[in-house]
């Protein structure tokens, strides 16, 4: 049986394991990398990178201007004959088809002289003591000092180390579908109905990618677009440009997301919902901490930068989701964002890392309560 040997094995090659790999090799390390798939690989995404999440993509190396996409300038919300839009305030988000990003990150790691290897699933883990971990695949066992569990929403590892929080109370699922049609806004849209949404983002000159979020039972993609008039009138004569894929249940919640040797990253290390756009641009924040704390050889500080990176994005996705929950609360919402285009703007800026604008994010949301109680 073949042994492999390595400082940093990282089991998943998705963006969040590429990006770890990609950062840890900018730091020296050594740098292995497993998964089950082959690229380029394809996954449920809305596909929009906020400005955030393009900045550390910048730091791996990676330019979005260099890659096939579309510009977008903020988020707008639809609802009804109700418009509210945000603009980003430090730069424009970009969507980028989750193909062409994949294909981007697989060639950077590659350049960097990470070694990956496609079409091999991990059979076992188990640490080795204080100096490592093994792990054994379809190919060989690999024997490394640590370990990144970057595979996935409903990762292996995770369960494997007991990492498992609670399940979802309420489950909500996503659904994706492309079309050939040029974009008609500059913004990523959201439209609402009870219990559900639509994400219209713009992922190139001739392509729109719509998710379609919900909770409640199992439905197709077409079913849960019959809901949405306007946006379903838009579409009607449009030509598919991918096949339906389907993700959820989205909560996952960890109780850590490191143990010993071993770190949690991107989907793996805990998700709230898609609703807000960010996980990828989160995964690239989160590989970019634990590169620091594996070049200096502990885990503790990348749980510290895990909570900060997470806290104000979480707290917002937590918020935004009650506009789903309580459907007679999202009409509010959005007349009062509409008639304040700044607040919504800020409220983007904080969801998109602008630390500066913390201390004002919890009197803007007061303000905001304080509105939705008034009359009308």
């Amino acid at each position: 049986m073949t042994v492999h040997e390595v400082e940093v094995l990282v089991v998943g090659g998705g963006p969040a394991g590429l990006a770890t790999a990609i950062a840890a090799r900018l730091r020296g390390l050594e740098v292995d990398l497993l998964d089950r798939r082959s690229p380029p690989i394809d996954k449920p995404c809305g596909e929009g990178l906020m400005p955030s999440g393009i900045e550390a993509l910048g730091e791996l190396g990676v330019s979005v201007e260099d890659l096939p996409g579309r510009s977008f300038e903020g988020i707008r919300y639809v609802d009804g004959d109700v418009s509210a839009e945000g603009r980003f305030e430090g730069g424009q988000g970009r969507g980028i088809r989750r193909l062409v990003l994949h294909r981007a990150l697989v060639d950077r790691a590659l350049e960097l002289g990470v070694r990956c290897h496609w079409g091999v699933a991990v059979e076992n883990f188990e640490t080795a003591g204080r100096d490592g971990c093994e792990v054994r695949s379809s190919a060989g066992d690999w024997r490394s000092r640590w370990v990144v569990a970057a595979d996935g929403l409903h990762s292996r590892l995770r369960a494997l180390l007991g990492l498992d929080g609670t399940s979802a109370r309420w489950p909500r699922f996503g659904v994706r579908r492309h079309y050939q049609l040029e974009p008609w806004s500059s913004f990523v849209e959201v439209y609402w109905q009870r219990g559900c949404e639509a994400y219209v983002t713009p992922v190139d000159d001739d392509l729109v990618g719509i998710a379609i979020l919900w909770s409640g039972k199992k439905a197709s993609f077409d079913e849960l677009l019959s809901g949405f008039d306007d946006l379903r009138r838009r579409l009607e004569n449009a030509p598919l440009a991918s096949k339906d894929r389907g993700s959820g249940p989205f909560l996952q919640r960890v109780k850590a997301r490191s143990q010993g040797r071993v770190a949690l990253v991107g989907d793996a290390a805990g998700y709230v919902d898609a609703l807000t756009g960010e996980g990828l641009g989160l995964a690239f924040h989160q590989a970019l901490a634990l590169a620091r704390a594996l070049e200096v050889g502990e885990l503790h500080s990348y749980e510290a930068d895990c909570r900060r990176i997470v806290r104000a994005p979480e707290a917002l996705t937590k918020a935004t989701l009650l506009l789903s929950r309580f459907p007679r609360l999202r009409p509010k919402v959005v007349r009062v964002l509409a008639g304040d285009s700044a607040l919504f703007s800020r409220l983007l800026a904080v969801q998109n890392h602008d630390r500066d604008l913390w201390p004002s994010a919890a009197l803007d949301l007061a303000r905001l309560g304080g509105r939705l109680l008034l009359p009308g």
